[in-house]
This record gives C-alpha cells, structure tokens and sequence, in this order.
C-alpha cells in the first residue's frame, strides 16, 4: 500500500528533535550560568541581606547578563536585596536613548539614566589614535560612585567575567612587570563603596551564548570597541589562540589565581624570605612542589648512580 506523505511533514521529526536539543542545551546552560554566578557571590560574601545593589548597565552583553542573572537570583534568594540599574549615557554620537529605558520598563527594573558627555572630553583631550580607555574609565568610574552615592546604594556590581580577569592579569605581567589581577570584590578607590563582580567564575562563551538566547538589546561602544590595536585586544586574541589549542587553558589560569602559594613567588613584601632559616621539620610544600605531577606529567622513579666519597673506592 502506498503512503501518502503531505507536504512539510517530512522533515518534522528532524526539526523537533533539533529542538529539543537546543531547549536542552539552553536549560544546561541557565543552571550554569545561575550556579556559578551564585557560587560566586556566596564565596566572597558579594550581597547580604538588606543590600541595594547598583548594577552598571552598558549596553553591552556582559551587563545585561548580569543584570538579567541577579534578577532571577533575587527571586530565588534566601536573603532580600534590592537592585537598581544604572545607565551611564556618555553622549556618543548615534547611541540609541531610548533602548535602555523601554527595556528596563519592559522588565519592571528600577533604573537611573545620568547622562555625562565625556565623549567630548576623551575625545578633546586624547589625541587621534592613542588609546582612550583610561580616561574613559576615570571619569565612568568617578560618575557611578557619585551616583551610587546620591541613590544609597551599598554594592556597586560590575559585568566583567573569568576572561576579562585573567586578561588582566596577563596586562599587569606582560605590560606592568607586576602580578595583579582584578577581583572579584573590592572597596572602591574612595573607600566608601564595595564593588562587586558576581561574573569572576563565568566563561565569555557562555555569556554569548545566553546573550543570543535572551535577546538583549545590545547597544556596541563606538568609542573603545573600535580600536583594533590595544593591548588588551591583543592579549585576548591570544587567550582564543590558546584556548583552541588547548581546551581548559583559561579555566585553568581562572582557577589559579585564587590559588597561590607565597613562598614560591618572589615577593619579599609578602614572604619573609630574607629571615628564612631550617625549621629542621618536613615541609609537604616545599621544594617538592616544583615536582608536580598533574602540571608536568608522570615522572617515572629513576633509580640514580651513588657517587663514590673523595678518597674512598668501591669494592667490585
């Protein structure tokens, strides 16, 4: 007997299936990104009870994701919080006004737009083809202190993720001759605020991915997204080189950086190397650790040749 197959209903098994893998994917990808941002507050003690968090909204995925995590957190947390968005419009020219404030609405988020022209200064003060990002970075951070002060907020919480934090630290080492990286939380340079990243555990790839899902409104920097050559630029497009090479890399370095040991750097500010003398006790990480295994792979026992002692032979 003959089947008739209609038109369309060929391909319908396929495309639900593809379907449900993705509905899959994305779900996996929602409980990582809610576990890791909620691991990372809970770690550093990022948001307590009775906290109105400040949370700086650029336009870009980084914060939205960040605003869009804390707002599910906040629904599921044990301890209640406040959350205020804050839009710093730099009066670029062509940035899109009104995207944020209809979005922010749309979401039912309590907001603040300050509208400061520092496009106008960095571009007055800094000459064609030099690098902007320190002087931009100045004057926003200056503005969203004023502004966290005049709206009482008690958590200022910023989007940078665990790539931004390792491409900083890689800066400071191959740029500033020193090892310092950007943490998770921190007072502010005023030392009236507690600045927060609740992101510090959270690949870029990921936020891309739930960028997509989520289809935020995305506003891109004219100002510093167009400038091919900086160093932090450079540094990244390395970080993916070695990431393709070899998977784990970044999450690797993310992971050391809360895991140092003192005595085997060269700080004498931080580790008494100059008074250190023979305890006459084994110390389990001491030199041995320069014998790490899972670092530099199994090292097979070798049984080495005795030497003989000055002025003595060995029988045959």
């Amino acid at each position: 007997m003959n089947t008739v197959t209609e038109p369309g209903l060929a391909g319908a098994p396929a495309e639900a299936a593809a379907e449900r893998r993705r509905a899959h994917e994305t779900n996996k990808l929602s409980k990582r990104l809610h576990r890791l941002v909620g691991q990372a507050i809970a770690d550093f003690n990022m948001i307590g009870a009775g906290d109105k968090v400040m949370v700086c909204l650029s336009g870009g995925k980084d914060s939205h994701a960040l605003l869009d995590l804390l707002l599910s957190l906040r629904e599921r947390s044990p301890v209640p919080f406040e959350i205020v968005a804050v839009n710093l419009d730099q009066k670029q020219p062509g940035f899109p006004e009104q995207v944020l404030p209809d979005y922010l609405r749309s979401r039912g988020v309590t907001f603040r737009i300050e509208q400061q022209d520092t496009y106008s200064i960095v571009k007055r003060l800094i000459p064609e083809g030099q690098t902007m990002c320190s002087l931009c970075s100045r004057l926003r951070r200056g503005i969203l202190y004023r502004v966290a002060g005049e709206l009482g907020a008690t958590r200022i919480a910023l989007g940078h993720h665990r790539d931004d934090m390792v491409a900083t630290l890689l800066m400071n080492m191959f740029f500033g001759s020193r090892l310092k990286g950007m943490p998770p939380k921190l007072v502010s340079d005023d030392g009236r605020h507690v600045v927060i990243r609740p992101l510090a555990y959270v690949a870029e790839d990921d936020l891309i991915r739930w960028a997509e899902h989520r289809r935020f409104p995305i506003i891109p920097c004219t100002l510093c997204g167009s400038q091919e050559n900086l160093q932090r630029v450079q540094v990244r497009k390395m970080m993916r080189e070695w990431e393709r090479q070899y998977p784990g890399r970044i999450d690797n370095m993310a992971s050391a950086m809360g895991r140092i040991t003192l005595s085997h750097l060269m700080d004498r500010n931080l580790y008494p190397f100059t008074t250190l003398e023979p305890t006459g006790r084994a110390d389990p990480g001491g030199d041995k650790a320069f014998d790490d295994e899972e670092a530099c792979g199994t090292i097979p026992t070798v049984e080495l040749p005795v030497p003989p002692i000055a002025g003595t032979t060995r029988k045959a």
